[in-house]
């Protein structure tokens, strides 16, 4: 696989989706490479509002280039879980996520940027903002059981480029319904070179 070709497939599923009008927003390390560094393996997640009528006419519009099992996309909206798009020919995978009835993934949506992602084709998608990819990533950090050496490394990137131009504020309050402000002020720590907890007033 080339490294186009995961944004060329994740633009295929976001094309799909804008077609037929769901709200979405790509995360994952492709996001964060939008935002920070980018790194040699990528993942697409997308957070989507997908809806029960929506399931078919995605499958449909897919068409046979993508293995899209109707009933896991079914059950992942029922349990607003994730379900799997692989596409045939590269058998890159495509995380949607239905997006959960809580604040953060409501703020995702809102605030997502429309961002171009492939300047050969001056292609655009929606993405989530840096603060939300750092609060994301730091999520799936705490729930790896703080393992994730990739997680860590992506939300590093994030904060070390982006620096001063974060938003806060909203860092604060979204990483306190979280329960990331911990693992947070350890990251902003590290990212600026500070020691351990000079970031608790951030």
């Amino acid at each position: 696989m080339t490294p186009a070709e995961p944004i060329q497939v994740t633009l295929m599923v976001t094309d799909a989706l804008d077609d037929l009008g769901v709200c979405y927003v790509i995360g994952g390390s492709l996001a964060s490479a939008v935002h920070g560094v980018a790194r040699a393996t990528m993942d697409a997640d997308l957070v989507a509002d997908l809806q029960m009528d929506h399931v078919e006419p995605l499958a449909l519009g897919l068409g046979g280039g993508f293995y899209a099992d109707t009933e896991m996309m079914r059950d992942a909206i029922r349990l607003h879980a994730s379900f799997n798009l692989i596409h045939l020919e590269t058998m890159f995978k495509v995380d949607v996520f239905a997006a959960k009835p809580r604040a953060f993934d409501r703020a995702q949506l809102a605030r997502r940027e429309r961002h171009v992602l492939d300047e050969e084709s001056d292609a655009h998608a929606y993405v989530v903002t840096a603060e939300d990819i750092v609060l994301s990533k730091l999520e799936w950090y705490l729930k790896s059981g703080c393992v994730s050496d990739r997680q860590w490394r992506d939300v590093l990137g994030v904060l070390k480029v982006q620096g001063d131009r974060l938003d806060f504020g909203y860092l604060r309050h979204m990483a306190a319904s979280l329960g990331v402000t911990e693992v947070l002020v350890r990251a902003r720590d590290e990212a600026a070179g500070d020691p351990p907890g000079q970031a608790q007033d951030m």
